[in-house]
């Protein structure tokens, strides 16, 4: 558990990042927001434009999106280790 024993009241967000912040960019389309949930194994990503925070796209939303038996082969890249 990623705060496992600390202070809830002291602990800060960036105390308990991990690893640098996959992001999507706002000109993305659906078969590259594919992939890099698929390579980094993510159910989320922040949509930037710029530098700027835009939204953020989910797994659902790339469901909803994608051709059936691509939606599957995201799921299964998604769920083995």
């Amino acid at each position: 558990m990623l705060g496992k024993g600390r202070n809830p009241q002291q602990t800060k967000a960036g105390e308990l990042a991990q690893g640098e912040a996959v992001t999507i960019g706002a000109d993305d389309d659906t078969n590259e927001i594919f992939a890099t949930m698929a390579r980094h194994k993510v159910r989320r990503l922040p949509v930037i434009d710029g530098h700027r925070l835009v939204g953020m796209v989910a797994l659902t939303d790339v469901a909803r999106a994608l051709p059936d038996p691509q939606v599957g082969d995201l799921l299964e890249a998604l769920s083995t280790d």
